[in-house]
């Protein structure tokens, strides 16, 4: 009886989303039917590219890695009442601090060099988290804008970087010289190549997780967010809440800057963050802030993504569309949460 019962909540739980994602698809598929497209094989192109072979699987599982800790980078400080729209900077001031490292010592042996590289581009994204953070404690700036306007700095310290002594005069686009080899990731298999940065993401999803949900700073984080004034009358230092979420915040976005180019790039290129906050912020939302949801949301958009590149390539259909899909999926959700609301 239990088991049943709690499977019941499970598919209650899941039921909107599904709905959500079934009436998302629906309407986008009005869209592409008018723009003269045949919406069955776009859409099978979409989901089922990912599944058809290895490598599919492969880029998969490569967009998922840098997507679920963008997500994380928002959801962290969501859980504290705040708002992270700085994950796309912080991905680059990490990825940057990590080049640095991985050229400045690139002689050092891989098994100081990999942690050195990864370090690196935590710290530089925590720092980066840290100025808006101290902004907010000691001048009372909103959050909101001081990480948008630092996405715009992190731009121009990119393209210095990538146009200055670190330059790769051979390069066409702005970029610079590789990090050293003993600095790439390690891989878990080498055809398609899959770099072992997947399994990190996958361990500071549960980290984060548990330190949530299962410590006592998680439960003052938990509890500044529902209600900061009640909180701060039990005792909890919320202005400290608030910075602490949003360096570790910073430090996430800043490590998946790190893996980007100690397993991807072995590089700092400019442009290189892609459309990463817009999805990070997309999947922080649809899990709606929920730590443990977000890895399936990335995984689905990533799923998505991946899908969207091969329709584009051999139906011809703009790859915007696959954004309509992802944001009509998230306003069905928020429509959801608000009838049941209402109902209830």
């Amino acid at each position: 009886m239990k088991k049943s019962n709690g499977l019941l909540k499970i598919a209650r739980a899941v039921l909107p989303y599904l709905l959500a994602v079934v009436a998302a698809f629906a309407a986008a598929g009005v869209f592409i039917a008018l723009m003269g497209f045949d919406v069955f094989k776009a859409y099978g192109t979409i989901l089922f590219t990912s599944f058809r072979t290895p490598n599919g699987f492969v880029q998969t599982l490569l967009k998922f890695v840098p997507l679920v800790l963008q997500a994380l980078a928002f959801t962290i400080p969501l859980t504290a009442g705040k708002f992270n729209i700085g994950g796309e900077g912080q991905l680059l001031v990490g990825a940057t601090a990590a080049t640095v490292a991985g050229i400045v010592f690139a002689q050092l042996p891989p098994i100081l060099l990999v942690p050195l590289v990864l370090l690196a581009g935590v710290l530089g994204g925590a720092l980066w988290g840290l100025i808006p953070g101290w902004l907010l404690y000691r001048f009372g700036i909103n959050e909101i804008l001081t990480t948008v306007l630092l996405n715009f700095v992190s731009f121009n310290l990119v393209n210095y970087v990538c146009t200055g002594p670190l330059r790769d005069p051979a390069a066409g686009h702005p970029t610079t010289i590789a990090i050293g080899q003993n600095g790439w990731l390690p891989m878990l298999i080498n055809n398609p190549p899959l770099h072992s940065g997947i399994l990190l993401a996958i361990l500071v999803v549960a980290v984060v997780y548990y330190a949530i949900t299962r410590t006592v700073s998680g439960y003052e984080l938990v509890a500044t967010g529902a209600n900061p004034r009640a909180a701060g009358v039990f005792g909890i230092n919320t202005r400290w809440m608030f910075i602490a979420s949003l360096v570790i915040a910073g430090g996430v976005g800043g490590l998946s800057g790190a893996l980007e180019v100690a397993g991807v790039q072995h590089r700092l290129i400019e442009g290189m963050q892609h459309n990463f906050l817009v999805l990070g912020l997309i999947i922080g939302l649809i899990a709606k802030g929920n730590n443990l949801a977000v890895p399936f949301v990335a995984f689905f958009i990533s799923v998505l993504e991946v899908g969207a590149s091969a329709m584009q390539r051999t139906l011809m259909i703009p790859v915007e569309m696959v954004f309509i899909v992802e944001a009509l999926i998230l306003v069905f959700v928020l429509l959801s949460d608000l009838v049941q609301k209402r109902v209830s």
